[in-house]
């Protein structure tokens, strides 16, 4: 009779949110992966019904604590869509300011305390910290820049409440930007140093052949606006998400999964972006890319420890070049007329493309809400992924087999709080 094996190693350490791995191995064959969200279903698109419009951006900035200018932006840009609103000029370039800032602090938590340890050998920062602790405080300081940005432009450092549908509440002054300035050309010099770092990390021989999925904006990197494109053709509006785009429910995990219509998975996030947008991106970075030999097509999930080095430095450009072109403007905010409407909107997220959808009464009241996470959308692909990656380490001992499949679901910085509609891990062997 077939021997089986369970063994339970714990949760994973250095993500956001709470899961399990479970890894069914027959005849040293892997038979099925299964990353099993338990965190509950938070029911957030539930409770935005019947709430104003005006609410929207608040109350999803409650879904994350790391991202929650995405939440914000999203539902701020499909209000706008839906009552025909447009804002442009120095509005516009604060919101995309506003992203900078998240784009840095997120990136630097995940580059410098959740998987740097893994290239590292050590089994968290604060260990990581007793043999490299000018690397851990270079993260920490480039991270603060990036939360100062947030907190100046968004009221506060988490959960901004200074946006709104149409603009901001208050728009800073130019002089209060540029105090920010010598942290942010501080901070540059040093990610371009880390980068450089980064590049030299001994990564994993693993590629996989995929579907990019992002926003791209003809003249610039993508933040806010753009269509929704992929490497395969795919280039719609974000109205179309719904036609092209599908949430399934697996019995065994309560984040949905995210898939194309016909049933293939993909993947968003800065391997995505980069690999879908790099002629978009500045010559500097470009240059930068090129030198450390990290440079489209990216397969190696590994590797996005560089690619969001490189989109860290693409934001503190961008946030310097916006300071110093910025006038304050003459009004917060745009006006508009509430009416009964649908509007669509996607913006990108640290983890990736991030979607929202809202149904509006006459009066402004939500009848209809829904947000598709990143981490949702990722699901699938990661656990495609674990499976192309567990053949060639069966034989390892399951300690050592659960360090490299949770090294390479922290390549994905998956959000699992967000995700809910590591590591605790079960290898069952026969």
């Amino acid at each position: 009779m077939p021997q089986s094996k369970s063994i339970k190693v714990g949760y994973l350490a250095r993500v956001e949110g709470e899961a399990s791995l479970q890894i069914d191995v027959q005849e040293d064959r892997v038979q099925q992966v299964q990353l099993q969200i338990f965190e509950p279903p938070r029911f957030f698109e539930a409770f935005l019904r019947g709430r104003d419009f005006s609410e929207a951006p608040d109350i999803t900035a409650r879904i994350c604590g790391i991202c929650p200018v995405a939440y914000q932006m999203s539902s701020v840009h499909a209000m706008e869509r839906a009552f025909g609103v447009t804002v442009d000029g120095h509005l516009r370039a604060l919101r995309r300011l506003l992203y900078c800032g998240e784009w840095i602090e997120s990136h630097c938590l995940h580059i410098f305390m959740l998987h740097a340890p893994d290239f590292l050998g050590f089994p968290s920062a604060i260990e990581m910290a007793g043999q490299h602790k000018e690397l851990v405080e270079l993260g920490l300081r480039i991270k603060k820049a990036g939360n100062d940005i947030v907190t100046l432009i968004g009221g506060r450092e988490i959960h901004p409440i200074n946006v709104r549908v149409g603009g901001f509440y208050r728009c800073p002054s130019k002089a209060e930007l540029q105090q920010l300035v010598p942290s942010l050309e501080r901070s540059l010099e040093d990610m371009i140093e880390a980068v450089k770092w980064s590049a030299g990390l001994n990564f994993q021989d693993f590629e996989q052949d995929y579907t990019f999925v992002s926003l791209k904006h003809p003249d610039e990197y993508p933040f806010n606006e753009g269509r929704i494109v992929s490497n395969r053709g795919l280039d719609i509006d974000a109205s179309e998400y719904e036609q092209h785009f599908v949430e399934h429910h697996a019995d065994y995990t309560n984040a949905l999964h995210g898939l194309m219509r016909d049933g293939s998975t993909y993947l968003v996030g800065p391997l995505a972006r980069f690999n879908n947008c790099f002629d978009q991106l500045p010559e500097s970075v470009k240059e930068l890319a090129e030198a450390v030999s990290v440079t489209p097509p990216v397969l190696n999930p590994f590797k996005s420890i560089v690619v969001r080095g490189l989109e860290v430095v693409f934001a503190l450009e961008e946030a310097l070049r916006i300071i110093n072109s910025y006038e304050q403007p003459a009004e917060p905010a745009v006006p508009f007329e509430v009416k009964a409407s649908e509007g669509w909107a996607v913006t990108e997220a640290p983890r990736g493309s991030l979607y929202h959808r809202y149904k509006l009464a006459a009066d402004g009241k939500i009848e209809e809400a829904q947000i598709v996470p990143p981490t949702s959308q990722n699901q699938k692909r990661i656990e495609t992924d674990l499976t192309a990656f567990l053949p060639d380490r069966l034989e390892y001992e399951d300690e050592q087999l659960t360090l490299e499949c949770e090294q390479l679901v922290r390549s994905y910085d998956p959000c699992i709080s967000c995700a809910t509609h590591f590591l605790d891990v079960t290898v069952n062997r026969r």
